[in-house]
């Protein structure tokens, strides 16, 4: 008998997925075989960064100044693993004019595959054009991403269905169609590969509410959290406000556990399997059931130098108050745990979240836990936000594990029921 599930997933293959091609066997060649490398699709984007050198006046310019740079989440966590020796397969799209040539030309030199990069004749690429204050802080932002909604179509995504299946995780961000969405999360369904939903923004975050059970993890600031936890129960309200000023750290992270916690709840019940939910300056919280495996297929992780060195590096560094089994079976029980962000000199914020993500997935890629992996994570953000770019172009293995153990040592165990 076909469960609910499968069967919802069968409706979606029909409607959104051309039929199965018949392979007949070529007797002069043998069949493919793709190296597993992780799966990241979504946006590729031209960043324009405006960043006024004097407070800004509405109707006016200022002073300042403005630099191109490459974007896009799904890019920019792409990139960031790249940096980190995690080889993604990227699917994306691009159009056949300026900024499109720019940023296929970055991926080129960067030695980064662009088999699943289309670049469409006549569509304009993906662009961002920001504003910021003088401390980094986005004041501004207009984003025209119209190419991955109209041409990151699941028909594109189903050329690349042999990648996904042997991908040891997918990333999806929420800048793809919904219909992109259910079918890049059917195909990794079928073969058991782990999702991580980016939510992007408040507004696109809510295209998780029909995929929520087929992800297993998603990693929202607080805003997206309940913008999320809101799409999927309808019928409660859940808020958030900000605390004012509030110059004691554990007496914030405590707040902010009060506030968000019964939407972290809500997501776990609606089928997520964890919440990886970022608070700035505040840190992280990790929500999920006590027996969560992120990865489920251990022999598709790839060690790298990189990771080598993380591994013996955060050995043993994690010892919260009681140990928390974070694999095997299945539990009923709830664990959230908080870690720290790391003290750092600001020069951009807009990377941030993204190398944090990219950071987790490359340490998860390359064979650690989860709770080391987010503490790589948030780690390699504090090096985004010491520089210019999204991406820093040097990320130093050793300042990452440093940083990373100070992070571990920090850590709290604050709910397990």
């Amino acid at each position: 008998m076909v469960e609910p599930a499968g069967r919802r997933m069968e409706a979606v293959r029909r409607h959104l997925l051309p039929p199965t091609p018949v392979l007949r066997p070529n007797p002069l060649s043998s069949l493919a075989v793709v190296e597993p490398s992780p799966v990241i699709i979504g946006g590729m984007v031209l960043d324009i960064h405006a960043k006024p050198s004097v407070p800004p006046h509405p109707g006016t310019t200022v002073p300042g100044m403005v630099k191109y740079i490459s974007g896009g989440v799904a890019r920019n966590i792409a990139e960031c693993m790249s940096k980190l020796g995690t080889r993604p397969f990227m699917i994306s799209v691009v159009g056949n004019d300026m900024a499109g040539d720019l940023l296929l030309k970055y991926w080129k030199s960067a030695g980064l595959c662009t088999e699943g990069i289309l670049q469409v004749h006549d569509a304009t690429t993906p662009v961002v054009s920001n504003v910021f204050d003088s401390s980094g802080e986005l004041i501004a932002g207009v984003a025209s991403v119209g190419a991955v909604e109209n041409f990151l179509i699941p028909r594109w995504i189903y050329h690349f269905r042999l990648q996904i299946s042997s991908a040891p995780l997918l990333m999806l961000d929420a800048n793809l169609p919904p219909e992109s969405l259910e079918a890049a999360c059917m195909l990794a369904y079928e073969s058991g590969v782990p999702v991580l939903f980016e939510p992007v923004s408040v507004v696109k975050s809510t295209r998780i509410a029909p995929i929520a059970e087929y992800i297993t993890c998603t990693s929202p600031n607080e805003i997206e959290l309940v913008a999320m936890a809101n799409a999927l129960s309808p019928s409660v309200k859940y808020n958030f406000h900000k605390m004012k000023q509030c110059k004691d750290k554990a007496d914030a992270v405590e707040y902010l556990f009060e506030m968000l916690s019964p939407a972290m709840f809500s997501l776990l019940e609606k089928g997520i399997k964890m919440l990886i939910v970022t608070l700035g300056s505040n840190g992280v919280f990790i929500c999920c059931k006590e027996h969560t495996n992120f990865m489920k297929d251990q022999r598709k992780c790839k060690q790298t130098p990189f990771s080598t060195l993380l591994l013996e590096k955060l050995d043993g560094s994690f010892t919260p108050n009681t140990p928390i089994n974070l694999c095997g079976e299945s539990s009923s029980r709830t664990c959230v745990f908080h870690l720290p962000a790391v003290s750092a000199s600001v020069s951009s914020l807009t990377g941030a979240g993204d190398c944090l993500v990219g950071g987790v997935l490359s340490a998860l890629c390359g064979g650690l836990d989860i709770i080391r992996s987010v503490a790589v994570g948030v780690a390699i953000a504090k090096a985004s936000v010491e520089s210019e770019a999204n991406i820093p172009d040097n990320i130093s293995a050793a300042s990452v594990a440093d940083d990373a153990k100070r992070i571990l040592l920090s850590a709290k165990k604050l709910w397990c029921k």
